[in-house]
């Protein structure tokens, strides 16, 4: 399957990708890899993401996950 938005990474290990015409922080390890079809993922800052015909699309925000130190 091919991802039709532009995705990368930066020196951080972190992904990004414009989704529309706005450069968005998808996450870092937290992003599946290789992404599918229907992958869905949340990043540090509660945004929700899935794989949908072939777009990464951001699905909805919701509270941040916990992290522990």
């Amino acid at each position: 399957m091919e991802i039709k938005n532009k995705i990368w990474m930066n020196g951080n290990l972190e992904w990004y990708a414009y989704i529309g015409d706005a450069e968005v922080f998808l996450g870092s390890r937290e992003v599946p890899v290789p992404l599918e079809e229907g992958d869905k993922w949340t990043n540090m800052y509660g945004d929700v993401f899935q794989v949908v015909d072939g777009s990464i699309t951001l699905m909805e925000r919701v509270e941040p996950p916990q992290r522990y130190w």
